[in-house]
Formats: C-alpha cells, sequence, structure tokens
C-alpha cells in the first residue's frame, strides 16, 4: 500500500528520481558523446524515447529493427530534434536467430565500440504463432532472440570496457508481469511450441518477461566470475499504453487501461528507469539487480531464481545452438 502511494505521489527514492521522474530529467547531467548504444525496439513508445534522449546526451546509436523504413523514419525525428546525432540503422528481426547472427556479423563489421546495449524490444502475440525457429513467438521475440544477442555481443562489450575503462551496461527490459507466471516455465515453453492448446497470450508474455528477469540473474553471475568491467539489470518500466498492446485493442484493454488509469506513466516517465540504469554514475559496479521508478526494488520471484535462471541458460543456450548442431526445440529435454 506505502508502495502504491509513493508511485501515485511520484515522491523519490534513494535516486533522488520516483515514478514521475522523466528519462530527460535523469540525464540532466549525463555527457554520453564518447559512447555507442545499441537499442532494440527503438521505433516506437519507450524505446524511441529512450533513443531520443541517450542521442540528446551525445551517444551514438544503432538502432537495429524488423522494419528499416520505420526505424529510418525514427532517425529522422530524432535529427530533427538533434542534428548532430550519430545514428545507424540496421535491420534486425529478433525473432529469427538467423536474423540475430547476420546483425550481430553487420554490427562487428563496423569496427564500433559497444559501452551500451539495452535489450527493449517487446511483443505480446494474441494469436499463438511460431518463430522460424520453432519457438513460440512471444517468448522468441522478448527473451530468445535478446539472448542470442547478448551473448553474441559480449565479447565486443567486454573489449570496449577493458580498452576505454569505461563500464558497460546491459539493461533488460522486463515487466512487474513477469510475477504472474507459476509452473514450470520450460514445460510450458515445450507445450506452447509444440501446439496451441494450452496457450495463453498473457502467461506466454509473462513467461518471457520472468524469462527476462533470470536473463539477468545468470548473466550477472558470469560477468562476476569472468571479472568483466560489465553489468546487466533489469527494469521494469511502468503501466504505460504504448504501441506493445496493439494486438490487444478492444474494450477489454480499453477498460484495463482506464481503470488503472492513474497508475499509468506518460511515455516519457516510462524511459526513465531504463535511462537511468544504463547511464547513472551512481550505479557504477551495481549488477544483476531489479529497478523501477528509478531505483532498486525487489522481484517477487527473487529469492528462489539463482538454480532457475541457471536452468534457463542452459535451455536457451540449446535452444540458438547453430543449425548444423542439430538441436532443436522438438527434441530438446527440460
Amino acid at each position: 500500500m506505502i508502495e502504491t502511494v509513493k508511485h501515485l505521489i511520484g515522491s523519490g527514492g534513494p535516486s533522488g528520481f520516483g515514478s514521475r521522474s522523466t528519462a530527460d530529467h535523469v540525464t540532466c547531467n549525463s555527457d554520453l558523446r564518447s559512447l555507442t548504444a545499441i537499442i532494440t525496439g527503438a521505433t516506437s513508445g519507450i524505446g524511441a524515447e529512450t533513443a531520443r534522449v541517450l542521442a540528446k546526451r551525445g551517444a551514438r546509436l544503432v538502432l537495429p529493427a524488423r522494419s528499416v523504413k520505420t526505424a529510418e523514419e525514427t532517425k529522422a525525428r530524432i535529427l530533427s530534434e538533434f542534428p548532430d546525432a550519430e545514428i545507424i540503422v540496421m535491420h534486425l528481426d529478433l525473432s529469427s536467430l538467423t536474423s540475430v547472427r547476420r546483425f550481430v556479423d553487420d554490427f562487428e563489421s563496423l569496427n564500433l565500440p559497444l559501452n551500451i546495449l539495452i535489450n527493449n524490444a517487446g511483443k505480446y502475440a494474441h494469436k499463438h504463432a511460431l518463430s522460424e525457429d520453432g519457438v513460440e513467438m512471444t517468448f522468441a521475440t522478448n527473451y530468445l532472440g535478446h539472448f542470442l544477442l547478448t551473448k553474441l555481443l559480449l565479447k565486443k562489450m567486454i573489449e570496449t570496457a577493458a580498452q576505454t575503462g569505461v563500464q558497460g551496461r546491459i539493461v533488460n527490459v522486463t515487466s512487474v508481469v513477469h510475477s504472474w507466471f507459476s509452473g514450470d516455465m520450460l514445460q510450458y515453453l515445450a507445450d506452447i511450441s509444440r501446439n496451441n492448446r494450452n496457450y495463453d497470450a498473457t502467461r506466454a508474455y509473462a513467461l518471457s518477461k520472468l524469462a527476462n528477469v533470470l536473463h539477468t540473474v545468470e548473466l550477472s553471475r558470469l560477468l562476476h566470475k569472468m571479472d568483466a568491467n560489465v553489468t546487466a539489470n533489469c527494469v521494469h518500466p511502468g503501466i504505460v499504453k504504448t504501441r506493445l498492446t496493439r494486438d490487444r485493442e478492444g474494450v477489454v484493454t480499453d477498460l484495463v487501461f482506464f481503470l488503472t488509469s492513474k497508475l499509468l506513466k506518460s511515455v516519457p516517465q516510462a524511459a526513465a528507469t531504463t535511462c537511468y540504469v544504463a547511464t547513472s554514475p551512481r550505479l557504477r559496479n551495481v549488477c544483476g539487480k531489479y529497478f523501477s521508478d528509478c531505483n532498486e526494488a525487489r522481484s517477487s520471484k527473487s529469492g528462489s531464481c539463482n538454480l532457475k535462471a541457471q536452468r534457463l541458460w542452459t535451455a536457451s543456450d540449446l535452444l540458438v545452438s547453430p543449425p548444423n548442431s542439430t538441436t532443436n526445440l522438438s527434441h530438446t529435454s527440460f
């Protein structure tokens, strides 16, 4: 109850920021002119605002998108406001592991450093569908594509941090909805990737967001083990109506947003936590944490997630194995 009241009035936490802080506000003292950031899902909503603000602070942006045309429009809007911004648009379909590998190859060919990776892109699939790799579409887009993307870019991030002395930041955008999932997550994934009998769009979305949290936990452990100058944290941006719900438009969705309207954030407010975690010097060496309203919070799943995180990582490694390894979901044992 107390936390809800704090959220409603926008009171600041230990960071000095709160639910009503904006991305502009939390980065007002940030100079990112020497940094390069990759931001997925930057063509609309929270991702677009994150890109706009990081460009405003001087970061070089790489905007991967399934629709290059839409990404170019986002780039044009940012350049109209900040003409000196450096923005590179590249193709990436996160639901395709082949596309993820191709993007990483193309990015590495640019010989750019990489300081910040923001895994922001999200999908809420109303109808059951499978990716070209045979994985349920929401999970494939929200989590598995980002898992492979992060894994393939990690070496570049570690090298950049070692060469520049600037700590790398990985930010995984999750949702409080992750706490809605219960049960055996890998068994449920296997079930809905083989047939649609048990498919529930909200449960599938919650599963993908729980996977984002567990990915952060295990990635943090591995980064610490490698003594890498890179951190990984996850963020809950808050409740905001963006294009993520475009497949769910209708009376029910509108009613839900009406009933929760007092808790809704604007897009600039929703992007604040991502920008804070990606840039704040206060968070140097802070790793494996969950943030909400620009402050560290406690994930409801954090008490017993280490073994789950390791199990998910092992299964994910199998799922993203190159095609010639003949390992795929249909014969992976969970």
